[in-house]
């Protein structure tokens, strides 16, 4: 359903943020997007948008295709012109991409007006049938609220309500859950995966927390400094992690069955956009490193099936905690 080949973003016109991201999402399949802040996850999330904040950052190289149409060079407005705007976007604060003086109806109305034409009596019941789609309570009654009326969880559910309206074929969720509660986290969690399955939607989720990789998703790409590092089931990720910086994120887990057991950390830092090299962005942090890893030339490895890393060394056998 979507197909990312080789994308690489670059910054000011002097480093690359984004460099060489392939992935390929099939329909009702849900993809977990894991890395540390910085790594370059929603700036790949624009590029697939074609939301990339220009002139400050542009598509340096690859191309992007939604549902074999090669969407790369058309902008979101062409996008749908052509019929090809069935990628929709949630934003980690509903409260930023909200109109705080529109109500929800009227928020509602002008992305189902864009997408299906509809207006009259038929815009405010696709409205409110958007609205029951994500389980919101008393619907119809929600339409007249303002953003600052409803709970986060409930702006969230509406965020997402929005992007169903271009019924898309692929939702791209960025950290929708950071700023919710655990309780109202799980809801809009299981919300997605209902939707996804109703829907038949390929969804990318991005997310620094593997236990929401855990819960939600089918497969899992890892991403450090820009680069996707390791790509597998989410089962396979979880139990033989094969890249040496998947191992150290799992690794800084707390296990509540291991007592009195330090959490273990990754030494060093990630490097700085303009301080990656040719070699592996890992190296300077790697215990497995020898000089051939600061040279250009890490190929994509198959590590087992489904299952490749970006790695010379890649570890293979159950992480030990």
């Amino acid at each position: 359903m979507l197909s990312v080949e080789d994308v690489t973003v670059r910054l000011a016109d002097s480093f690359n943020v984004v460099s060489g991201v392939s992935m390929r999402i099939e329909r009702g399949e849900v993809v977990g997007l894991v890395g540390e802040s910085g790594c370059g996850k929603s700036m790949t999330s624009l590029a697939i948008m074609g939301l990339l904040p220009a002139p400050q950052a542009r598509l340096q190289a690859g191309s992007i295709a939604l549902d074999g149409k090669d969407i790369t060079s058309l902008p979101p407005y062409r996008r749908v012109e052509a019929g090809c705007g069935g990628v929709a976007m949630i934003f980690q604060e509903p409260m930023t991409s909200l109109n705080p003086v529109l109500t929800i109806g009227d928020q509602l109305a002008e992305a189902i007006r864009v997408h299906d034409g509809v207006s009259g009596p038929a815009l405010r019941h696709r409205a409110q049938e958007l609205l029951e789609m994500v389980r919101m309570p008393d619907a119809a009654l929600q339409l007249g609220a303002y953003p600052h009326e409803l709970s986060g969880g409930m702006r969230q559910r509406v965020v997402i309500a929005i992007a169903l309206a271009c019924r898309p074929q692929v939702l791209i969720a960025d950290e929708p859950t950071t700023a919710l509660d655990v309780t109202v986290q799980s809801q809009i969690l299981a919300l997605i995966r209902e939707l996804c399955d109703e829907l038949s939607m390929a969804v990318l989720f991005i997310t620094h927390d593997l236990g929401v990789v855990a819960q939600l998703a089918d497969r899992v790409l890892v991403m450090y400094a820009g680069r996707i590092v390791e790509s597998a089931p989410v089962g396979t990720i979880f139990r033989e992690p094969a890249h040496p910086y998947t191992r150290g994120l799992l690794a800084c887990l707390p296990n509540p069955l291991a007592r009195g057991r330090r959490l273990q950390t990754i030494v060093g830092q990630a490097p700085r956009p303009h301080e990656i090299g040719d070699g592996c962005a890992f190296a300077a942090r790697c215990a497995y490193a020898e000089d051939a890893c600061r040279s250009p030339g890490a190929d994509w490895r198959q590590v087992d099936g489904d299952h490749g890393v970006l790695c010379r060394h890649p570890q293979s056998g159950q992480l030990v905690q």
